[in-house]
């Protein structure tokens, strides 16, 4: 194993966190804004406000796509261990 593989291992492991994660920031993200908005024009400032709108769309995104994010931590988990079991080889 040299450092190259290493790089890649860890840059693979980067991209598949940031593709895992990006769904659910992105509706915490656009939801967030359009709350704020929201709370801007009509001038309330109740923080619950900001919370449950976000915690019911993740639900959301997460009920949608949790399927699709199973199947790429498991690629990624067999393609992991993979190449652990080829290093011991």
């Amino acid at each position: 194993m040299d450092s190259s593989f290493v790089l890649y291992l860890g840059r693979h492991t980067l991209e598949t966190a940031l593709l895992l994660a990006a769904p659910i920031l992105l509706t915490c993200m656009i939801v967030g804004l359009t709350v704020t908005l929201l709370q801007a024009i009509t001038s309330i400032r109740d923080m619950t406000l900001t919370i449950v709108p976000k915690l019911l769309a993740v639900g959301v995104v997460i009920l949608f796509c949790g399927g699709w994010m199973l199947q790429v931590m498991l690629r990624f988990a067999n393609e992991f261990f993979g190449h652990i079991q080829n290093i011991g080889h």
